[in-house]
This record gives C-alpha cells, structure tokens and sequence, in this order.
C-alpha cells in the first residue's frame, strides 16, 4: 500500500457527482475541478456535464487514481471494490456510520478494510472531510471554500478533519497557510505512521502538526515522529470524562495522553495543549532554526506585557543568562538609564533605536533564543531595516510579539517574516512559540 497517489493522482473520479448545489457530490466537485488533472464525475444518473466534466456511468471509465466516495456508507464495499477492479490506488470515504457507532457500523468498516487489502487500496477515511494539497490546487474534500485556504509550509495530519480544517483556516487568516492537510477520521488503513513519512519528504513542508485522540498503532507512530528529520508538534486529546464522546466520533480508544506526551517528548515531538499553540509551533518550527539551548535573550518595550512573557517562559524551562560585559556595555551606550538593563531588557517604550536593542541582545553568546515584545508606534514603526538580515546572520530564532492595529503594520510583519522572524499578537503566544522551540531542543541522552 502507497500513499503517492494522493499527492500526485494522474486523475480523480468524484464518485456520487451531482449536479445539484448543496449535494456532497456537488461540493466535492466544486473544489477538485481547480486540480491540474482529469476530473470523471460517476453517477449513472447524471446527464451532460458538471463543472464542464461529462458525467460518466462507472469508475471503470475513469483513468483515474484516486477516488473521493460520495455515496451512503452501505455502499461503501461495493463501490470500493468497483475502484479496485479499475486499478484505482486511493480512495476517501467521506461517510460516517463505521467503527465509531459500533455493532452493524463496524462489520461495514470491517468489509470496507477487507476491501482495501485486497486490491491494495490506500483509503483515507471513513468518516473524514478529505485532505488538501494547496501548492497542487488539489483539494479532495467536500468542505465549501477549502480552496481558499492558501499554500504554506505547515502540514497537519489530524484524526479530526474538523481540527484539521480549523487549523487551515486558521494559518490562512494570518497569512501563512499549509502545504498539506490530511483528516484521517476512523483510519481503515492509512494511520499518522504511514502519513508522516510521506509528509517528512515533501520538500514543501517544514512543520508537521498532528492532532490525536487515540491510536491502536501507537508504536509506529512514535517510531514514525523519531525517524522523521522534519520538525513535529502535537495535540493529544480525548481522555478523561470526554472518552466516550472521542469514541463516537473516530472509534478512537481511550487513552492517558500522559503516555502520549511520554513517548513524543522521547522522540523528539513537541507537545502542546491547544489549538493556537499547535498552529504557533508549527509556525515557529517551520522558520526557526533548532536553538542551542533554552537560553532567552528577552526584549520588551513594554514592562507589563513583558513580565506575562517571562512569567511563562519561567514556568517552561527557560533561562534568562546574565548578558556579556559586551553587550551591557552596548547597552549602556543606547539606553537612557531609566530602564531595566538586565535580562530581561526593557526600554519602557519603542525608542528609535529599538532595532539597535534587538541586534545587540541577539548577538550575544550566552543568548540561545531573542523574544522581542512590542507596540507599534505610527512614528517608529518596526525595525524591519536593522533587523532585515539579523536571524540569518545570528543562526538563532528571532521572535517578535507585535500589538496594534493590524492594518497599520500588516506589511511590516509581512517584511519581518520574510527576514526568518516569526511574529505573534498576544503575549501569551509569543511566549508558547518560545517554550515550542525549547521543547524541540534535542535531548542529551
């Protein structure tokens, strides 16, 4: 079994098309009619064409290598078979009714796997909206407007599509966007241990983000996280009173997310604990290099905001060093005396040498990671020139934390990303981004 042909079908057949609007079959089509290869609407009862396909009768007059199923559960074997004997490799099924409820639902999911293997089919599924490959223009779901979301170089593999789909709306609305986004649902056969080393080698993915409510197959996933070279960060969810809740809705089994964390931590995934921090590691893993160590140079221009950073990056193993003798007396030539000149340093404002401050306490040996808070001053701006080569030329992650209205220093933030310095808005995020990198600091042991 090979997950290739979903990321390069030579041709996809929608199967259960639909020339109705609102009808999965119609929303399915809707968003692959912009892939780069042949669309075969199936349905022997459509007629004439659907998003200028002509409908055809069955699969067997597809040329296709991929399937997206948009037919009601019960007929799952039957037409996954017709994919079969039609030499398609792949296949979503989109309905739900398998494992998750139980009894009659999982004998079908039973037959649907038995299906699977014997013609060797991958199928994402059941019980997924799909998955999306935004630099192909490939979106094999049935979700409206999922082609809007742009292309990055975050991959998430979720057991959730839903998780999955927020966190792609999510990274498209601040502007980043995904390489990848696979909803894995019930798992018949395709788990995160098969998907992550095809993720691993996509060469437009530098983060991998994976959302778990629970797996059979915990220890080739966890082998899968330590072989792959490309940073991941993980939610696990799903235990205590919400287990039953979590069964229902991907068959997932009830278990500790404490093991998870465990075994992720020794294979060098970073763990966190909600949505935004699983979107903001990913991010930062994506543009950061790997710190040296968890040693913070902390800048603020703001004391307040300031201390909530450093409060929190206090609570994940961070360190604050003493600063060289070098850099203090740097400082000292810069700032005015009224402010705190220690680690952390704080200019009680965004002064026009703010940018100055930055690239002083960043190129200090003793400072592993620079984490920089900011308001945006019309006046000042940021110091988008002083800090246009900075990361590059310190080979250590710089991050900023940057409030004010969005408008009024969107190209700004637009500019320092693109210099390798990733940007947040809440203080709060600024530090989790920071306690990300720390936890993917390579273990000694």
């Amino acid at each position: 079994m090979s997950l290739s042909d979903f990321f390069e079908p030579e041709g996809i057949a929608v199967v259960g098309a639909s020339s109705t609007p609102g009808k999965l079959g119609n929303d399915a089509m809707s968003n692959v009619e912009a892939a780069d290869t042949d669309v075969y609407p199936v349905n022997p009862s459509g007629s004439g064409t659907v998003y200028g396909y002509e409908f055809v009768d069955s699969v067997a007059e597809a040329d296709a290598d991929v399937a997206l199923l948009c037919v009601p559960r019960h007929l799952q074997p039957d037409v996954l078979e017709e994919c079969g004997e039609a030499g398609i490799g792949a296949a979503v099924i989109f309905a739900g009714g398998f494992a998750e409820m139980g009894g009659e639902g999982a004998e079908l999911q039973d037959a649907v796997a038995d299906v699977a293997t014997e013609y060797d089919i991958s199928v994402l599924g059941p019980n997924t909206a799909g998955y999306a490959l935004p630099h192909q223009n490939l979106y094999g779901s049935f979700v409206p407007r999922i082609r809007d979301v742009d292309a990055g170089n975050v991959a998430i593999a979720a057991q959730s599509a839903g998780v999955a789909i927020t966190a792609s709306f999510h990274l498209t609305r601040e502007e980043y966007g995904i390489s990848a986004m696979f909803g894995l649902g019930n798992r018949v056969n395709t788990e995160f241990a098969d998907l992550i080393p095809e993720l691993d080698a996509d060469p437009k993915t530098d983060a991998i983000l994976l959302h778990v409510e629970g797996t059979e197959d915990t220890e080739r996933l966890f082998e899968a996280c330590q072989a792959a070279d490309t940073p991941i960060a993980a939610l696990k969810v799903g235990e205590n009173d919400v287990s039953e809740f979590v069964r229902a809705h991907t068959a997932a089994p009830a278990q500790e997310n404490g093991v998870y964390e465990e075994a992720f931590d020794r294979a060098g995934v970073v763990s966190v604990d909600s949505t935004t921090e699983l979107i903001d590691a990913g991010r930062v893993l994506a543009d950061s290099p790997t710190p040296d160590g968890p040693n913070v140079g902390l800048v603020t221009a703001q004391a307040g905001p300031g201390i909530i950073v450093a409060d929190h990056l206090d609570g994940v193993g961070a360190n604050f060093p003493e600063l060289t003798p070098e850099t203090r007396e740097q400082l000292d030539d810069v700032l005015l005396g009224i402010t705190y000149e220690e680690n952390p340093v704080d200019t009680g404002r965004p002064m026009p040498e703010f940018g100055e401050v930055v690239d002083i306490v960043a190129r200090d040996d003793n400072v592993d990671i620079v984490s920089v808070y900011e308001i945006y001053e019309d006046s000042l701006g940021y110091p988008v020139e002083e800090l246009a080569t900075l990361a590059d030329e310190v080979d250590k992650p710089v991050l900023f934390t940057v409030a004010g209205p969005a408008h009024a220093f969107a190209e700004e933030r637009r500019q320092m990303e693109a210099a390798g310095i990733p940007t947040f808005d809440t203080p709060e995020r600024g530090a989790q981004a920071v306690a990300a990198l720390i936890e993917s600091i390579p273990n000694e042991e």
